[in-house]
């Protein structure tokens, strides 16, 4: 009896041991945990179709990343989350990834939710890049960790603006919006531009950009005239004004900002599409940097247009900057951001004390027989 109780001491004893062992392993060496980034974007509603675009290529971003060893050695892992481009649930949508311990966020798509969520990232530490916000407001409010990968709508609207007055002079320009921040914002550069060069825009209204019908917008320019109208707005309100101008018979010459750059526009406008112009940053499918990215795109059944690259840019950004900062703390991958160049899929890119690109090259592209190439005759 005496020998079994010995027997049984010395077997509980070496599991003790053993469990010992194996808790100073545990936290000696604690387990890898993923890095979490979000992005967050209008993925309901009618902005969609873009929210889409930058979701995934976020994805295809973070599966290369990963696939080349992470960051630092850790995987990342994506949380995406609905901010359905309204700046209350922007909000909401914030507040979620710093719950969820992100150390990045992709977003937001729209300038209007940037703007509102931007002060919860910088309350958290948690860098924060756009890529298609171009309301000059999200930079200019000072803010060490917004970027973005986009130029700005006061150098946008000083393009068109110029273009406007260079080839229209004589004609009834009249000038449109949504109401939005990003709208509103671009038609008001514009319409500042132009009027510094010496013209008045016979209209400057806003329109609602749920309407499924612009004849009363048709009939609006009639009255006045005018067959050049400048859209501060979105694709879907712009290719739904392109058609029915179309189908009444009403020659419109459409011209528009960045958001004319998707297959959205020309899927709903049809053959309407054709002829309307518009800004944008210089194409990325232009670049050498983003042929293989492109290639994989397209083996997956999607489109590299629109803000599809811009998002890819955003998630490489970020990751360079952690491997050149050598640590997640925001204050380093800050000012790695601020001080250093980046090759991307969107060509070399750098930013200046504001978290804007230093160098923002609006082009002008046409639509034509489905797609969107540059014209060849630019305007600044």
């Amino acid at each position: 009896m005496c020998y079994l109780a010995s027997s049984l001491d010395m077997q509980m004893n070496g599991f003790n041991a053993t469990i010992a062992a194996i808790l100073i392993v545990t936290l000696g060496f604690p387990a890898r945990a993923d890095v979490r980034i979000g992005l967050a974007d209008a993925l309901s509603g009618q902005l969609a179709w873009t929210g889409e675009q930058e979701q995934r290529a976020a994805e295809m971003a973070v599966a290369d990343i990963n696939a080349a060893g992470g960051v630092l050695g850790q995987q990342v892992h994506l949380i995406v989350v609905d901010d359905f481009c309204d700046p209350k649930q922007a909000v909401a949508a914030a507040r979620k990834l710093v719950a969820d311990g992100v150390a990045f966020v992709v977003g937001h798509g729209c300038s209007e939710a940037s703007i509102a969520a931007s002060p919860i990232y910088e309350e958290a530490g948690v860098v924060q890049i756009s890529p298609s916000s171009t309301n000059p407001m999200l930079t200019e409010q000072g803010r060490a960790n917004v970027f973005r990968v986009i130029g700005r709508d006061d150098a946008q609207g000083t393009v068109a603006g110029n273009y406007l007055a260079d080839r229209f002079a004589g004609q009834e320009i009249a000038i449109l919006h949504d109401g939005t921040t990003y709208g509103k914002g671009l038609a008001e550069e514009t319409k500042k531009q132009l009027n510094k060069r010496g013209f008045v825009e016979a209209i400057f209204k806003a329109y609602d950009p749920a309407k499924v019908s612009f004849s009363a917008e048709v009939a609006m320019l009639k009255a006045v005239n005018s067959s050049v109208v400048y859209l501060g707005g979105r694709s879907r309100a712009a290719a739904l004004l392109a058609r029915t101008a179309g189908d009444l018979g009403y020659p419109l010459q459409l011209i528009s900002g960045d958001t004319m750059g998707t297959e959205e526009f020309g899927l709903i406008a049809g053959t309407a599409a054709d002829g309307t112009l518009f800004t944008s940053n210089t194409d990325p499918r232009e670049n050498r940097e983003a042929a293989s990215v492109i290639e994989r795109m397209r083996a997956e059944n999607y489109m590299s247009d629109g803000f599809t690259l811009p998002s890819y840019a955003a998630v490489q950004v970020w990751a360079k900057a952690v491997g050149k900062a050598g640590t997640l703390d925001a204050g380093a991958i800050i000012s790695v951001l601020r001080n250093d160049e980046f090759d991307t899929v969107l060509g070399r890119i750098d930013f200046d004390y504001k978290g804007d690109l230093t160098v923002q090259s609006w082009k002008w592209y046409v639509w034509k027989n489905g797609n969107y190439t540059p014209l060849n005759e630019q305007h600044r």
